[in-house]
C-alpha cells in the first residue's frame, strides 16, 4: 500500500484550491497596456492573470523599428522592447497563459473567461485585446492573402528580395513600414488616396527623398490581380479618374485598425466605431470592468498611451477591489 504524507496532502489541497479561487484580476490581451496593467497589479499585490491569444506585445511586435519611445534615443526593434514588456511582467508573479478567449460572462461579481478548454474568474477584469489591421476590402485582397498580400513588414518582408512591391496607406505605420521594406524591395510604390501624408513629418521626409520608393499621390487601389500570386494591382486617380496595372510580386495594407470587441458588444457600451468607451479612470460602463490601450474610444493610439492607459486600469482595479473607486 502507497501512502502520501500529510504535508503533500496539504500541498495538493492548498494547488487545488489556489485554482479553484477567482484571480484579482484577469487581463485581457498582452500588448503595451495590458502588459503594463499585469506590472502594477502584480507589484500591488494583486493575484494576476494575463490572457493573450497570439503573441505577447501584440503588434508592437511586429514593428521594425520604434523610434518615438522614450528611454531608446536610437530605437528600439519592436520585438526586443515587447520581451523587455514581458521580462517585467513575469518578474512581478503575473500569470500568464496562452489561449483564445470564447465568451465572456459577468455573473454578480465575478468575471468568468472560458476559452477553448479552459476557464478561469476574477474580481476585476481588464480589457486590452487592442485592435487588428483594416481590410480594403477590394477584388484579389482576401484571395492573395499569405500569397502576395499582407499586414506586416517585419514578417513578410524578407520573401521580396529584390522583388517589385507597393505599400497602401499615408500614416505612421504605412510609411515606417516602407522605408524598412527598402532593405528588400527593389522598389517601394507608395500609395496614397490624398496629396500628403499623414506620417510624422520626420518619416515623410525620409520616404519622399529616398530613391527606391515612388509615391502616387491621389491614388486609390481598385483590385489586385494575379493567379498563384499577386502579379499586379489595378489603381485609381481620385481627381483625373485615370485606371492603371501596376507590376507588383506583393502588396503591403496600412489604412488603419479595428477594435477587438466582437467579444464585449452585448456586454458594454461601444462607440460607433467598435471601441470601447471609457472615462478618465479607464472604467467602462460595467461594474469592475475596466479598458485600457488601442481597444478604447480615443483620438491619439501610440505605445506610450496604451502604458499609460494600462496603469491607470491596473490602478482603478486595485482601488475597485479596496472598495476605494
Amino acid at each position: 500500500m502507497i501512502t502520501t504524507p500529510l504535508d503533500t496532502l496539504e500541498e495538493v489541497e492548498k494547488i487545488i484550491n489556489d485554482k479553484a479561487l477567482p484571480f484579482d484580476v484577469a487581463i485581457i490581451g498582452g500588448g503595451p497596456a495590458g502588459l503594463t496593467a499585469g506590472v502594477y497589479c502584480a507589484r500591488s499585490g494583486m493575484r494576476a492573470l494575463l490572457v493573450e491569444r497570439a503573441l505577447l506585445g501584440g503588434q508592437v511586435s511586429l514593428c521594425s523599428s520604434i523610434e518615438n519611445y522614450p528611454g531608446f534615443p536610437s530605437g528600439i526593434a519592436g520585438v526586443e522592447l515587447a520581451g523587455r514588456f514581458e521580462d517585467q511582467a513575469r518578474k512581478f508573479g503575473v500569470e500568464i497563459v496562452w489561449g483564445d478567449v470564447q465568451k465572456i460572462e459577468i455573473e454578480g461579481g465575478l468575471k468568468k473567461i472560458s476559452l477553448i478548454d479552459s476557464y478561469y474568474s476574477a474580481k476585476t477584469l481588464i480589457i486590452a485585446t487592442g485592435t487588428e489591421p483594416k481590410k480594403i476590402g477590394i477584388p484579389g485582397e482576401s484571395e492573395f492573402r499569405g500569397r502576395g498580400v499582407s499586414y506586416c513588414a517585419t514578417c513578410d518582408g524578407a520573401f521580396y528580395k529584390d522583388k517589385e512591391i507597393a505599400v497602401i496607406g499615408g500614416g505612421n505605420s504605412a510609411i515606417s513600414e516602407a522605408l524598412f521594406l527598402t532593405k528588400f524591395a527593389s522598389k517601394v510604390t507608395v500609395i496614397h488616396r490624398r496629396d500628403a501624408f499623414r506620417a510624422d513629418k520626420i518619416l515623410s521626409d525620409r520616404a519622399i527623398s529616398d530613391p527606391r520608393i515612388e509615391i502616387m499621390w491621389d491614388t486609390v487601389p481598385e483590385s489586385i490581380n494575379g493567379s498563384d500570386g499577386v502579379e499586379s494591382i489595378t489603381v485609381k486617380n481620385v481627381k483625373t479618374s485615370k485606371k492603371q496595372d501596376i507590376p507588383v510580386d506583393g502588396v503591403f495594407i496600412y489604412i488603419g485598425e479595428s477594435p477587438n470587441t466582437s467579444l464585449f458588444k452585448d456586454l458594454l457600451k461601444l462607440s460607433q466605431d467598435g471601441s470601447i468607451i471609457v472615462d478618465d479612470r479607464m472604467r467602462t460602463s460595467a461594474e469592475g470592468v475596466f479598458a485600457a490601450g488601442d481597444v478604447c474610444h480615443k483620438n491619439f493610439r501610440q505605445i506610450a498611451t496604451a502604458v499609460g492607459d494600462g496603469a491607470i486600469a491596473a490602478d482603478s482595479s486595485r482601488k475597485y477591489l479596496e472598495n476605494m473607486l
